[in-house]
């Protein structure tokens, strides 16, 4: 791809992504990896390089404006992709089973229940009292409110329910 990058738009830039690529930026700039992703506003890539150990990654984004010319060097395997995409997701959400997320979200609902907050089930989320929702993998940085007051004492809720059972959150401390 030659110069025009930024005028390129969305739909010209997912046929990059997921793809080793060359990219010149700039008179003597060149940078090489994997592209996660392109900003849709700055037209800016992000270049992910595999470090030799398995959770090592380095993360190098290069201006849309400097662009000058993008090469495609290798198409991703199966692997590749999905190390792409699972590279920046917390620990948690990588490792667990649609079965231990349900269980997470039985046990906060019943320990939430049992420190009387009415809790609804909608979908993969809880809500609680109609101004908080939790999502998976139901921690205590999982929860979202514009009540500030409420968000807080959930979380403290949620996070001495996770101090009591860490290995188990599904069963109610006694």
């Amino acid at each position: 791809m030659q110069c025009g990058w930024p005028l390129l738009g969305p739909l010209q830039w997912m046929r990059y992504v997921n793809k080793q690529v060359k990219v010149k930026a700039g008179k003597d700039e060149e940078r090489r990896g994997w592209l996660l992703t392109v900003d849709p506003v700055s037209a800016s890539l992000v270049l992910v390089n595999f470090g030799e150990d398995e959770g090592r990654a380095s993360v190098q984004v290069v201006m849309g404006h400097a662009v000058e010319e993008v090469e495609v060097l290798q198409e991703a395997d199966e692997e590749t992709t999905e190390r792409l995409q699972t590279s920046f997701l917390p620990p948690e959400t990588r490792t667990l089973d649609p079965a231990e997320l349900r269980r997470r979200r039985g046990g906060v609902r019943r320990w939430l229940e049992k420190n009387r907050f009415p809790v609804e089930e909608e979908g993969d989320e809880l809500k609680v009292a109609g101004v908080l929702t939790i999502t998976a993998p139901y921690g205590p940085e999982d929860c979202y409110s514009s009540n500030q007051i409420i968000l807080d004492r959930i979380q403290k809720l949620i996070q001495n329910l996770v101090q009591l059972q860490p290995d188990h959150p599904e069963t109610d401390p006694a």
